[in-house]
């Protein structure tokens, strides 16, 4: 077993999907350097590594999942979001090598306190979630003007298209023929009637407040564990633009919400609900919602997670070629909606849709 461990799809660390940057590697990409930190995130392979007494980030890709034409898409938003003043990592450098894409970013600025914590692990306290929150506001006020379409077809990126549309049954069906590892990975699985049943009639409470939201180029992994932080509690550094795309900022305040607040790695998938009010409230104190985000929040909130479960579920199956997480990604794709028509879901529809209110009260 190798001595680096992963984080996997539950609470146990596994053995990594990709092998663990070696000293060798980062030396060829960035010259002369060794690697201090090995990140346990599962889907690339990541590290800090030092070279003279500078701390750079190095990220590996394979080539079925990011090529130098991938990674251009969110480098150049990411310099876009610098030029405006947004506090996030530079990028210095990508690099192919074989079946090997490389990227190299400035190590960012401020504290990892959420370094070794399982990814939508929660944050540490209420006052972390109204930051996150203030900080992904400042964050689609830099993202504006950045005039980019959407990503082209690769695995691990958060869309908003299916559900964003007129006729999400008919877009599904061309998403998915766009994918042909999710298309072969979903053959298994009833997705059409599972998506009919669990997920149109989200869709049906979602479409009237469909035409008013812009389209905005987003984070789409709002998490603690991709913000660096200050002494003081607030955020210092965003980091991890790997899913980033063209969607709207409710929808990445939407994803915020669920993947900060839901505890989904424990039985019951209980809510902090104190977090959750704390992040609407510190992101309505930079940008406010408008009347129509308002009423859209608690709509999409059930469907925020569908399209990356989809992306994921195509990842496990034609690049990992795991059975076992390919199976959990499609439950994350029907279980989370199922989940919000529990007592706990509604809770949070509910949560969601009376901050809007009272915020634009």
């Amino acid at each position: 077993m190798s001595s680096h461990l992963a984080h996997g799809l539950g609470t146990d660390p596994v053995e990594p999907d990709w092998p663990p940057l070696t000293d060798t590697e980062a030396t060829d990409i960035v010259g002369p350097a060794r690697v201090i930190w090995r990140s346990p995130r599962p889907l690339s392979a990541a590290a800090v590594v030092e070279r003279s007494n500078r701390r750079l980030f190095v990220k590996r890709h394979h080539v079925s999942v990011r090529t130098t034409e991938g990674l251009a898409e969110e480098h150049a938003f990411l310099r876009h979001l610098r030029l405006r003043g947004a506090p996030v990592v530079e990028v210095l450098d990508q690099a192919t090598r074989g079946e090997w894409t490389y990227e190299v970013h400035s190590a960012g600025v401020g504290i990892d306190l959420y370094r070794d914590a399982l990814s939508w692990s929660p944050f540490r306290s209420p006052a972390h979630a109204r930051a996150a929150g203030e900080a992904l506001a400042r964050l689609h006020l830099a993202a504006e003007g950045f005039d980019a379409p959407r990503r082209q077809v690769q695995p691990l990126v958060a869309s908003f298209t299916v559900f964003a549309s007129a006729d999400p049954e008919a877009e599904l069906e061309r998403y998915v023929e766009e994918r042909p590892q999710l298309a072969k990975g979903l053959a298994e699985f009833p997705w059409r009637e599972d998506t009919s049943r669990a997920l149109l009639p989200l869709y049906e409470e979602l479409a009237p407040h469909l035409p008013g939201l812009t389209s905005l180029w987003t984070h789409n992994d709002w998490h603690a564990s991709n913000l660096l932080w200050n002494e003081d509690g607030s955020v210092a550094t965003a980091l991890d633009f790997g899913m980033s795309d063209r969607t709207t900022a409710v929808h990445d305040l939407a994803t915020a919400i669920e993947r900060n607040t839901v505890q989904w790695l424990q039985p019951g998938f209980p809510v902090r609900e104190a977090d959750a009010l704390a992040l609407l409230t510190g992101y309505q104190s930079v940008r406010p919602l408008s009347p129509a985000e308002s009423k859209a929040l608690p709509a999409l909130l059930p469907l925020v997670h569908a399209e990356f479960a989809l992306s994921e579920l195509g990842y496990f199956h034609g690049v990992t070629r795991s059975a076992e997480n390919t199976r959990l990604a499609y439950e994350y794709y029907v279980g989370h909606a199922e989940w919000f028509a529990g007592e706990n879901g509604q809770r949070l529809v509910d949560l969601c849709g009376a901050s809007g209110v009272a915020a634009r009260g």
